[in-house]
């Protein structure tokens, strides 16, 4: 809770310094000088050999930003019926996140509040790996081929007769026990995808994105515009983050050209729009990013409802 100190308080301690003391004033010793809400604020010093010297002006205040509060409109976006938790939290308790705006400039835009439903979800891994299998599966091209027995080259002679030579008995050169021969039971052009319930692929996604807001991996900027097409913008703002190896971006609609541009040459960073985000491509980086845009589509399409 922020405390507002009167400046009576800070005149006792200038004749402090003047006196020869030089140690800093205890909590102990300004719990007893707290003002109320009716104290502005107060200037700060520091005790040095020369007297003291002069820091700076430090607001404080004891105010507290409330949606009855007759103060001015209260931002929308940090309205919520639900609990905003702080950094050190529980998982998985499907509550409110507060997350600062960004962009590639490291200006600041506020902040926006993540909903808990999408963001805050119990991480489950068994639901992680039966996603991850049905896309690598949906994904196989199947187009692996082997040649049956009719369809190899060779001739279709008998080899030799059925009886009498006291030799095994042959129809055909081209069977699979031959040289050059066919293959049975070989792989033939077909789709490897199966099923997977769409609760569970929205589920799926839903605990990506937890643990990508859990670990403090996910970052959530302004907007996704960059001044030029140069590939060192992208460059230079990939090694001012840390821990950071491949990063992933994800803007709400289509991809802006100059971006595309910026980022074709880097392997360590991909672009998504947010109808294409999906939990194989958020477990390959180590870093995602989104855009307001694709947070709220993001969580427009994981709040519709499943069509039967």
């Amino acid at each position: 809770m922020a405390l507002s100190i009167s400046r009576r308080v800070v005149r006792s301690f200038g004749s402090l310094s003047a006196l020869g003391f030089r140690e800093y004033p205890t909590v102990a010793d300004l719990s007893g000088r707290i003002a109320g809400d009716n104290l502005l604020h107060a200037e700060c010093f520091s005790l040095s050999k020369g007297g003291p010297s002069f820091l700076g002006f430090r607001r404080f205040s004891t105010t507290i930003l409330t949606p009855d509060s007759n103060g001015g409109a209260f931002p929308s976006d940090l309205l919520s019926s639900k609990t905003v938790l702080t950094p050190e939290r529980t998982i998985g308790l499907y509550e409110d996140l507060v997350v600062p705006v960004t962009n590639f400039h490291n200006e600041d835009h506020g902040l926006m509040v993540l909903a808990g439903d999408v963001f805050d979800v119990p991480i489950r891994k068994d639901i992680i790996h039966r996603v991850v299998r049905w896309q690598l599966a949906k994904r196989q091209q199947g187009t692996h081929s082997t040649k049956t027995i009719s369809e190899v080259s060779g001739t279709g002679r008998k080899p030799w007769q059925q009886k009498g030579l006291g030799r095994a008995r042959h129809g055909s050169l081209r069977g699979p026990q031959f040289r050059g021969g066919a293959t049975m039971h070989g792989p033939k052009p077909r789709s490897h995808a199966f099923k997977l319930n769409k609760k569970v692929r929205r589920l799926g996604l839903k605990i990506a994105l937890s643990a990508c807001a859990a670990e403090g991996k996910l970052l959530v900027f302004e907007d996704l515009e960059v001044p030029t097409h140069k590939t060192k913008n992208i460059v230079n703002y990939v090694n001012q983050m840390e821990n950071t190896k491949k990063l992933l971006l994800v803007d709400g609609g289509p991809i802006n050209e100059k971006l595309k541009l910026a980022t074709q040459n880097l392997h360590y960073v991909n672009v998504l729009p947010s109808i294409g985000l999906n939990v194989y491509s958020i477990l390959q980086h180590d870093t995602l990013v989104m855009s307001r845009d694709a947070v709220n589509r993001i969580v427009e399409r994981m709040h519709t409802p499943i069509s039967r």
